[in-house]
């Protein structure tokens, strides 16, 4: 990735942190977009004493005129070559639970935040010969998973929306597509049980890792290895498509 510029939203934590690392490590000059700008500036700093080059954009990825003044900013200093599109919120609840606030609370952030950085990156990409996307999107959007009703609408939209880009931008040399982990220890798993399961953490997550048939969760890292593989030219013939990253979990449940 020597001489690549990667924008990764949502790069201040969880998977985003462990792309942000990645990517820096292996040549990127990395832009992270992040609401929170502490976190942003904690990974920037990790990348910069590890003699990486990095800097932090505060963004808001659901308010459509923040994002477009800040790629704005990024364009009128160098050229994006890579968009990693990872901010995102989860929620647990089904059809009956889910108030409307929660839904549209999902629905901007992971679907029209999405939305947001592409409209924004689209354009600059195609006056510069091309580019790379890469959504994160889940098993959820395409399986059935229990208590995940708004989550599972999201990530299907970032789904469809990958192939959508894909398939309209093959001319301009842009390739999109998107990784679908199943469970990923992140600090949401961690917070979700301190919340939920005081005292009983550890017994709570040794049945959540078990439930992957392949005996665990995934770790940032590890899908920040698969998002490095399909952001460079050792990918170069991959374009709409959408890679599970689940431990078996759509096709080896019993």
């Amino acid at each position: 990735m020597d001489g690549k510029v990667a924008v990764v939203t949502g790069g201040g934590s969880g998977i985003g942190r462990a792309i942000a690392l990645k990517f820096a490590a292996y040549g990127a000059a990395v832009r992270v977009l992040d609401v929170c700008r502490k976190d942003a500036e904690i990974v920037c700093q990790q990348i910069r004493d590890a003699g990486g080059n990095a800097a932090v954009y505060e963004c808001d990825v659901t308010n459509h005129e923040q994002v477009k003044s800040r790629f704005g900013d990024l364009f009128l200093q160098e050229q994006i070559h890579i968009l990693v599109n990872n901010a995102g919120i989860s929620h647990i609840g089904t059809v009956e639970s889910t108030t409307e606030a929660d839904f549209e609370r999902i629905f901007r952030v992971n679907v029209e935040g999405f939305y947001n950085c592409m409209h924004a990156c689209i354009g600059h990409m195609k006056a510069n010969g091309g580019g790379v996307i890469l959504n994160m999107a889940s098993i959820a959007g395409s399986t059935g998973i229990p208590d995940r009703f708004a989550y599972s609408m999201s990530k299907g939209a970032v789904i469809a929306m990958t192939l959508s880009v894909a398939r309209d931008y093959l001319s301009h040399n842009i390739r999109c597509n998107c990784i679908s982990p199943a469970r990923v220890h992140t600090p949401f798993v961690d917070g979700y049980l301190r919340k939920n399961y005081p005292g009983q953490e550890k017994e709570m997550f040794d049945n959540l890792a078990k439930s992957q048939p392949i005996g665990r969760m995934a770790e940032p890292e590890e899908v920040a290895t698969l998002a490095l593989f399909l952001c460079s030219e050792e990918a170069s013939f991959i374009t709409g498509a959408d890679y599970p990253l689940d431990g078996g979990f759509f096709n080896l449940r019993g």
